[in-house]
């Protein structure tokens, strides 16, 4: 198992968002849990990235305006923390997901390859040796799982998966 310091990017970056949500309480809970649909509704249904743009910022404004308004007080309960912390954990898994998987694809007559060789060292090395992306490649074989390849990796629904490949 390789940690590299891309993973530790990605997990420091999950837990601030994971600490966000817990800071929120119970907004934080609501801001995950859309967070996390308003961007599967984008990617799912969305046909180009202009009109993705801006049924995401529409999206986003009516979660944030949700939580405001359904929850008056969002930190009265020891368990508002957790459940603002599980919110946010969510949206950070996605954040996370999606900044791992969407780095360039390089393509070489029928071969994708993930991540692009074309990348710099210093960008490539740590990419390629992540645990955090190795253990997501899993999206992109057929039996990956259509819902989180529809969140993760939009752009790439329905072509082939890039090869695996030994260095």
């Amino acid at each position: 198992m390789n940690i590299t310091v891309f993973d530790a990017l990605l997990v420091s970056l999950w837990a601030a968002v994971t600490a966000l949500g817990a800071r929120r309480g119970l907004g934080g809970a609501v801001w995950g849990v859309l967070g996390v649909a308003a961007c599967f509704l984008v990617n799912l249904l969305a046909p180009n990235g202009l009109v993705g743009l801006v049924a995401a910022l529409l999206l986003g404004v009516g979660a944030v305006l949700a939580a405001r308004r359904l929850i008056r007080e969002p930190l009265t309960e020891t368990w508002h923390l957790l459940a603002g912390g599980l919110g946010g954990f969510a949206l950070g898994a996605v954040l996370v997901g999606t900044l791992a998987l969407n780095f360039p694809i390089q393509t070489v007559g029928d071969v994708r390859r993930y991540p692009s060789d074309t990348l710099p060292g210093p960008v490539y090395y740590p990419l390629y040796n992540s645990y955090i992306r190795q253990s997501l490649n899993t999206l992109w074989g057929p039996n990956g799982n259509t819902a989180l390849r529809v969140l993760l990796i939009p752009d790439q629904q329905h072509l082939p998966a890039p090869a695996a490949r030994r260095r």
